[in-house]
């Protein structure tokens, strides 16, 4: 695999305080993607923000869609603004573009792939919780849309650790080439 800096970006999805907080120990799994990151700035590759969010009472919503008419009715009167913040050990920079996306996947109800193409972004390296949710939606998705894909396997996580390992070992094989932040700094 080679590395092409130019058209690579990073891609920190749904890293928000209020989705760390369900977690059972969120230190290690910040600290890789806080790795991720660093090594991202330091060389030069683009870092890019995606956040899940809605206005308020989540208009977005259909009640046809399982999961997100479920969280509808939990939060339609939650402080959005204050739900969609990026813990701070991971926040991005001034300079850094922070996507809304309303759905799973990273590009749908949000305007990444728009701001990808002004980019010339060509690979995109993938963090994010849930390994289940926003990265598998982005990673078919991109695969898709004919992007190279990366995915860190140490820089996801989901609730369900073996959702976790079949999707990293099995499924993404596939469509991404898939290996740890430690490896991918190495590149």
């Amino acid at each position: 695999m080679e590395s092409n800096n130019s058209n690579t970006v990073l891609l920190v999805m749904d890293m928000q305080t209020s989705l760390l907080s369900r977690l059972p120990d969120a230190t290690v799994f910040i600290g890789n993607v806080a790795k991720a990151i660093a090594h991202a700035r330091t060389n030069n590759i683009p870092v890019l923000y995606v956040v899940v969010g809605f206005r308020h009472g989540m208009p977005e919503v259909d009640t046809n869609n399982k999961s997100f008419a479920a969280m509808k009715e939990r939060m339609g009167t939650v402080d959005m603004t204050e739900w969609m913040k990026i813990d701070t050990a991971i926040a991005p920079l001034s300079t850094e573009v922070v996507v809304i996306k309303r759905r799973f996947s990273a590009f749908t109800g949000s305007d990444l792939e728009v701001i990808l193409r002004a980019q010339g972004i060509r690979h995109i390296v993938l963090t994010g919780i849930s390994t289940g949710g926003v990265v598998l939606s982005t990673v078919r998705e991109a695969a898709d849309k004919d992007y190279r894909i990366t995915v860190l396997s140490d820089g996801c996580v989901d609730g369900d650790q073996e959702v976790h390992r079949v999707l990293i070992t099995k499924v993404f094989p596939r469509q991404a080439d898939v290996m740890t932040v430690e490896e991918w700094t190495k590149i």
